[in-house]
């Protein structure tokens, strides 16, 4: 390829897909001050409306960009959800603003994020194919079907579960299908299920239901004795017969203005990063739509590789190998569980199903079972490896909390892209001056004075903290070298 045909820009990123995680990353790299380049084969954009559940952690990650409450807005909160038949998985004592499910159609969420990376200054190049890329040293250059080619110093593959990324990089993609036909559509109902939403099967047969903010719902099914071909349409009426069958009625299901198939398969990379090439989201693991987790999963991803990349390309610690260190075990514990829901889902005898939905509603009623499953789903237990001897918060996710002063949160702080040391006393203040004035990190004072001091990270989770007892300003000095300054 001709060297005066190439785009350069040796310090930036070129993300290729133009889904929810490829615009959150796009967009949080653009507001750090790195050229991206958001490559998308689609002319407006991924043209997918699979992903209609937002949990609570990525709302919290979005409230750290500015638009969550302008998502908020355009979905539905749902704060229990019927799980198997009797079974409640109550979210609405989750301790975060977002105590619920929000349930959303994913261009809202795409909508978001994309006008974010616009107003950030992204460079989008669309229609564009990837036909082939290469790497070196000092960089990725993309070569695209137009003949173009583009050169950077990273590219993130966020192009789905077909990844072309993927494939040019020689990943292999190992796993199996779980689910052949999932049916999906958007429906209007003449009744309400209790609680808003309702999710039930009998053998092999699914129906999971879930109320839009504008009157529709979203039914996701499928009967695993009829295999479909993908591009087959959906008959209304075999999605009333299913629901019918498993929920003991189909709700007057009428009315379907948009509907899909696709097929489910659980499977994960063994490597996130191959060299300067990262891949995030469906391109690096898939897993059933159990639990609604692959879109919340995959911005998650995001969420964690932008600082990362941000401070390589900017003088600051290389800390990219720890993306696959701390987000693949997350997309392994995502396959086993929603893996383990589709199979307590999918079991033919009657009596072991019956077994089942009184063993899981007995469970829910336990205190550790009633706590800990609304986390998993929610993506607020999510827990990244901490130092031998560190304190118990971190690698934790760290919660909102009240500030003294403006901003007058701490994910309003986050906003900024950068480190905040959350301290109640100024007890180490003088171990992060000289950190602040670098313009990597923030200073915050908390407005609860037992709370204890926090370092943390721009992806909201905690790198250091410290009791007011126990003030640790040499641990606080050691993740500040390691995590912020790199010296």
């Amino acid at each position: 390829m001709p060297a005066d045909n190439t785009e350069r820009s040796d310090t930036g990123v070129i993300v290729v897909g133009a889904g929810p995680t490829g615009l959150l990353l796009a967009g949080d790299l653009a507001v750090a001050g790195i050229p991206v380049t958001l490559v998308e084969r689609h002319e407006h954009g991924s043209e997918l409306t699979r992903a209609f559940v937002v949990h609570a952690r990525t709302l919290e990650q979005l409230d750290q960009r500015g638009v969550a409450e302008t998502l908020v807005s355009h979905g539905k909160q749902v704060g229990s959800m019927r799980l198997f038949d009797k079974a409640t998985v109550d979210m609405s004592r989750l301790r975060t603003r977002y105590p619920y499910i929000l349930v959303t159609p994913q261009y809202e969420t795409e909508g978001v994020l994309l006008r974010r990376a616009q107003a950030a200054g992204v460079e989008f190049v669309r229609p564009a194919e990837l036909t082939g890329l290469s790497q070196d040293a000092q960089g990725v250059t993309a070569f695209l079907a137009d003949g173009r080619s583009l050169r950077a110093a990273y590219l993130v593959g966020t192009d789905g579960h077909r990844s072309t990324v993927r494939d040019l990089i020689g990943e292999p993609f190992p796993g199996r299908s779980v689910v052949k036909s999932v049916m999906l559509a958007d429906v209007l109902l003449m009744r309400e299920p209790v609680g808003g939403a309702a999710t039930n099967s009998v053998g092999d047969r699914f129906t999971f239901i879930a109320p839009f903010d504008d009157g529709y719902y979203r039914v996701v099914s499928w009967d695993r004795a009829k295999p479909a071909d993908e591009q087959d349409p959906v008959d209304i009426e075999e999605l009333k017969d299913i629901a019918r069958s498993v929920l003991g009625t189909d709700f007057g299901m009428y009315g379907p203005r948009w509907s899909a198939r696709f097929h489910s398969d659980e499977r994960q990379v063994a490597r996130y990063r191959v060299g300067r090439v990262f891949l995030a989201g469906d391109a690096a693991h898939v897993h059933s739509p159990a639990g609604g987790q692959g879109m919340n999963t995959g911005l998650q991803d995001a969420a964690n590789l932008s600082w990362k990349l941000a401070s390589a390309l900017t003088g600051g610690p290389d800390l990219l190998d720890s993306y696959h260190a701390e987000r693949y075990p997350v997309g392994r514990k995502v396959i086993k569980g929603s893996g383990t829901l589709l199979r307590l889902a999918m079991l033919h005898s009657t009596a072991v199903r019956t077994a089942r939905n009184e063993v899981v509603s007995a469970a829910l009623h336990l205190p550790l079972t009633a706590r800990r499953l609304p986390l998993a789903l929610s993506g607020l237990g999510v827990k990244y490896p901490a130092p031998r001897g560190a304190h118990r918060l971190v690698g934790t996710r760290a919660a909102d909390a009240r500030l003294r002063g403006e901003p007058k949160r701490l994910y309003e702080a986050l906003r900024a892209g950068r480190f905040v040391l959350l301290d109640t006393g100024g007890l180490h203040e003088r171990e992060a001056l000289n950190v602040a004035a670098t313009g990597r990190l923030d200073l915050a004072v908390g407005a609860d004075p037992d709370a204890p001091a926090m370092l943390v990270r721009p992806d909201g989770y905690i790198a250091w903290a410290a009791d007011s007892a126990y003030p640790d300003p040499k641990g606080l000095h050691r993740a500040l070298k390691y995590w912020v300054t790199g010296e």
